[in-house]
């Protein structure tokens, strides 16, 4: 029995084949009726899974290679992979996610994102990839021809390699601030999302403190498309303190799970994202929810979900607030406008989850919210087409990768009504 990560999805797939060359890849597509690339399992749905064969890119050649001011990455490397290849030659990504363990295709793909008020998605990187489409022809694609292509869940073909603008090696420190009351959030909502270069707030909902503030800041002048708004002392004139101690965001899970906090200096890979390679991120056991809303109506979003937070509390672990740039990628939940991601870390009661998301989806959606595509959400493909100004676009372009449809499965007849 194959599971995702978390253990909530038994995979249906008839098998699981692990090609070690693109031909091999291209030779499967040609051959399978249905097929599907399987990256990290870190998506908590059905929307890596097929009624046929499932490929892992993970047995593919691992080089990464120099292109002018990119990188070439095999489509199935790990983000806390790449960072090893990376740091010795002085190079770094300008964002990673929370948690490193994650594919780079897979993350992709889904419109997976770090933090920072001028920090676009991770998929606003890529300047180029390489993709088996339904026809078992090999693309390469970039210029205008990614914006389509890019946040592709699975659809278009199977992403074999990406090419990921790189700059200049950089150190960052990170600091946990704590005491935050609601009122002062609320009031300057935007300010301490922007005041640094990546900043999350995990709260609960409930009681008169927010929770935590985690504050990840350059140590030297950056090149300018990360610059706070506003120094730190947005959070110390709004009443937060610095912790003194290691913390995890999550009530009673080990502290050595996290990277180093406390103001110590340290890598760009090792203080960007929140969880260490090589150890449990978040809770395990667990399901994730996340809406991207436009930044314009955080606040509205905000408040409507502070409303549920005593329904939410006994299913819910911990929530993260952070901000993410517009980029102009068609699926993109911050596609064409900022956005405000509010996170949801679930226990793992299925049934309870669900109703929560639909009353959540009831205040969030008329707000324009869009769903992070690899956690779980209600939405189907009706409700999700208005908002997104390229959904026709994109389904057209499925079409012409894919025309005998070998990478639809049951969450694309779902969420994208193919």
């Amino acid at each position: 029995m194959r599971t995702n990560w978390a253990g909530s999805h038994v995979y249906e797939a008839s098998d699981l084949v692990t090609p070690t060359s693109v031909a091999e890849v291209q030779e499967l597509v040609a051959v399978s009726p249905r097929i599907r690339a399987l990256g990290s399992r870190h998506s908590f749905t059905d929307l890596a899974d097929t009624p046929g064969l499932q490929v892992s890119l993970a047995g593919l050649p691992s080089t990464v290679e120099v292109v002018g001011d990119a990188v070439r990455v095999p489509a199935g490397l790990r983000y806390g992979d790449l960072a090893t290849e990376l740091a010795p030659r002085g190079l770094a990504l300008a964002n990673l996610a929370s948690l490193p363990h994650i594919s780079v295709a897979g993350a992709v793909a889904t419109g997976t994102h770090g933090s920072g008020r001028r920090n676009p998605s991770l998929a606003a990187a890529v300047r180029g990839l390489e993709m088996v489409s339904g026809t078992g022809e090999l693309l390469r694609l970039s210029g205008a021809d990614l914006a389509g292509a890019v946040v592709g869940l699975g659809a278009l073909g199977i992403v074999t390699s990406l090419d990921l603008a790189v700059e200049p090696a950089y150190d960052l420190t990170q600091v946990v601030y704590e005491g935050l009351a609601w009122p002062a959030l609320l009031e300057r909502l935007e300010d301490v999302l922007g005041c640094a270069y990546s900043v999350s707030v995990f709260t609960t909902w409930v009681g008169e403190e927010v929770g935590q503030v985690w504050v990840k800041e350059r140590t030297a002048p950056d090149s300018g498309t990360g610059a706070p708004a506003e120094p730190v002392e947005t959070l110390l004139a709004a009443g937060a303190r610095p912790a003194t101690e290691q913390r995890h965001m999550i009530a009673g899970m080990s502290v050595e799970n996290t990277t180093a906090q406390l103001g110590v200096a340290g890598p760009w890979h090792e203080r960007l994202p929140h969880f260490r390679m090589g150890f449990q991120p978040s809770a395990g056991e667990e399901l994730q929810t996340e809406y991207l809303v436009p930044l314009s109506r955080a606040a509205e979003a905000v408040a409507a979900v502070r409303g549920l937070g005593e329904a939410l509390r006994e299913v819910l672990f911990v929530t993260e607030l952070r901000t993410i740039a517009a980029d102009d990628l068609w699926l993109s939940g911050a596609y064409g406008e900022d956005a405000l991601a509010l996170h949801f870390t679930w226990h793992r009661e299925a049934s309870r989850v669900h109703a929560l998301v639909e009353r959540l989806e009831e205040v969030l959606l008329p707000l324009g919210a869009r769903p992070h595509w690899g956690k779980v959400f209600a939405a189907r493909a009706e409700a999700l087409a208005p908002l997104y100004p390229r959904w026709d676009d994109f389904l057209d372009l499925v079409t012409s990768c894919d025309p005998q449809g070998r990478f639809r499965n049951a969450w694309t007849e779902r969420h994208l009504g193919i």
